[in-house]
């Protein structure tokens, strides 16, 4: 009885401390942009909580799939083969750079990402094949829907920054963060003001690095 009262008081101090966040991203007409990546960084002292998941970057019919993924720092990132074909999986993005070996099915061995930044992902024996991972240095993430809305939840009572991130997105692109009082829900809506770029296809795209 005692454990569960516990138990109880614990979620009970959790929901009075959580703050709930609405994310909404809209492009220069006011129309809903989804997948997006939405990540918020927390004004904390200490480590991270260790990542729960491990994340997937699959290559179906010669394309990376998803197109993008965000991880929390520290997660392992499985890169599994569905083609007939072999490829050969890399990146320049330093310090996260890789060279995966040739292989065709699901790749035994892991890559871990350590360092935030975004990882730019190609394959040696497929030009057009393009994708990207997001790190970041932060447990609370997510993607907006076809709403261009991400809900997310954190329970940390300081301040903090919400970011936005797609390849879509300009890098010289102004007012991708915006800052939420300690403790506090939000509605938060972000309006991209320039043109952003077309969703990507590899039959029109040609494969591009980013080494910074």
């Amino acid at each position: 009885m005692r454990m569960l009262l516990a138990v109880a008081l614990l979620l009970a101090m959790f929901s009075l401390n959580a703050a709930e966040i609405e994310v909404t991203v809209l492009d220069r007409d006011g129309e809903p942009v989804p997948n997006i990546a939405v990540y918020v960084q927390l004004d904390h002292d200490g480590p991270l909580p260790a990542p729960t998941d491990s994340a997937v970057m699959a290559q179906i019919d010669t394309r990376f799939v998803p197109h993008f993924l965000v991880v929390q720092t520290g997660t392992q990132v499985e890169f599994s083969n569905s083609d007939v074909v072999a490829h050969h999986v890399y990146s320049f993005s330093n310090p996260n750079n890789f060279m995966l070996p040739l292989y065709k099915g699901d790749l035994q061995t892991q890559i871990e990402f350590d360092h935030d930044g975004v990882v730019t992902l190609g394959c040696n024996i497929h030009d057009h094949m393009l994708a990207y991972i997001l790190v970041v240095d932060s447990h609370v993430f997510g993607k907006t829907n076809i709403e261009g809305k991400a809900q997310l939840t954190t329970d940390n009572p300081n301040g903090l920054t919400v970011n936005i991130w797609s390849p879509r997105i300009e890098l010289n692109h102004e007012n991708l963060i915006q800052t939420v009082k300690a403790g506090r829900s939000a509605q938060i809506t972000f309006l991209l003001t320039e043109k952003l770029r077309a969703p990507y296809s590899d039959e029109l795209e040609a494969l591009s690095w980013n080494q910074n």
